[in-house]
């Protein structure tokens, strides 16, 4: 790839995006919008890397303007028990509500009645500033804890939107359906709190709101996000390769979303490295030989991923690759050899749930494009040119 460019690249992947570099998805922040600032929870599921971050993110930037709400945001990605959560989710709390530290200590003694937090401030307060809990007091008292939001809400007169990141790592506490239980009971009271779920496991986030035994069933409006469509697509890829100086054609903008089949992450990648490859005008040729090289560049990862299959699960990969949709099917069972009709049951959940393919619309296909073109040419052993005719 060309790593000389002078001019940063117009395409942005691998962290949240936000005003011109987001694209489109004005239904979804309407949407959520009016949840949020109607006391409505929201729940967000999709497969990763399809933008729910950056909605949320962009949500929060279109409506800044409204001074009567306040947006927290928090990752629960670093929290690996209750413990972990309470002190984390206190801080980051706190620090929605004001930039300065002397309130963060100060509001901690006021809201704070039956439990004690240690309060540490280092010399970059906004960086080292840190609670943690007694876990006896916390145990005894954990509602004060939760119900944090609500106390915050009521005395500043505002609604508070609560947006949780990674929240399927709840799935991974110790006794986590108490956990779970302790959440919704406090969570479902809040009258000025909204609060916004989203985590990049869509089979562990479908699995903690979608079943009934769960604690967490019907907590709110669930969000299934769909892929921005082509046409969206198109404008804004040649859109940006214009502000820059360079040019590409409608149809090979559109060549690239198709290509990765309108996933917002590949398609900001493929984009990117295009545009680095490209000294004034984009050609086929260009999109090819950087769809080679992205596929070089991933192969170690999408090595180690594949060695962790069974035969039979890359045999049920070949299959999906190929198009077959009756894939339990006598004909597929020999051809494929992949087993029984139980055995393809069992693999799918399993391919499922470690994100290689999704079910929508009673089609299977790969959540990864980049994936699928490297496994077809790698493990198939197929030409890549067919995808550019």
């Amino acid at each position: 790839m060309n790593n000389l460019q002078q001019t940063p690249s117009p395409f942005l992947f691998g962290k949240t995006v936000r005003d011109s570099t987001f694209i489109n998805r004005k239904d979804d922040i309407e949407h959520l919008w009016l949840n949020m600032q109607s006391g409505i929870n929201t729940i967000l599921i999709s497969p990763r890397g399809w933008g729910k971050s950056s909605l949320v993110t962009q949500t929060a930037f279109v409506k800044r303007r409204n001074k009567q709400v306040k947006w927290c945001f928090f990752d629960m990605f670093a929290a690996r028990s209750e413990a972990d959560f309470y002190a984390q989710f206190s801080r980051v709390l706190l620090k929605s509500i004001s930039p300065k530290w002397e309130d963060w200590v100060a509001d901690a003694k006021t809201f704070f009645k039956r439990i004690a937090p240690k309060i540490t401030v280092g010399v970059d307060p906004a960086q080292e500033f840190s609670l943690s809990f007694d876990l006896k007091e916390v145990e005894a008292h954990k509602d004060e804890i939760l119900d944090l939001p609500e106390k915050i809400a009521q005395k500043q007169q505002i609604r508070l939107i609560i947006c949780i990141d990674e929240f399927q790592n709840i799935h991974n506490f110790p006794e986590a359906e108490s956990f779970e239980e302790s959440l919704r009971s406090c969570w479902q009271q809040h009258q000025n709190v909204s609060y916004c779920l989203y985590g990049s496991k869509r089979t562990l986030m479908a699995e903690i709101f979608n079943k009934q035994n769960r604690a967490f069933y019907r907590f709110g409006d669930v969000m299934m996000l769909d892929k921005i469509a082509t046409e969206h697509w198109i404008p804004f890829i040649v859109g940006k390769f214009e502000q820059t100086g360079k040019s590409i054609t409608p149809a090979l903008a559109e060549k690239m979303a198709l290509l990765m089949k309108n996933h917002p992450y590949y398609i900001q990648q493929l984009a990117h490295y295009v545009w680095g490859n490209t000294q004034k005008t984009a050609t086929l040729a260009i999109l090819k030989k950087t769809i080679v090289r992205l596929l070089e560049i991933n192969y170690a990862m999408y090595q180690r991923e594949v060695e962790g299959l069974s035969n039979t699960q890359i045999n049920l990969l070949k299959a999906i690759a190929d198009g077959v949709t009756r894939l339990t099917a006598l004909k597929t069972l020999q051809e494929y050899q992949i087993g029984t009709p139980r055995n393809v049951s069992k693999n799918m959940k399993i391919l499922e749930r470690d994100d290689f393919i999704e079910k929508a619309n009673k089609k299977v296909t790969f959540i990864d494009p980049a994936f699928e073109l490297w496994f077809c040419k790698y493990y198939m052993h197929k030409s890549l040119d067919s995808y550019f005719t």
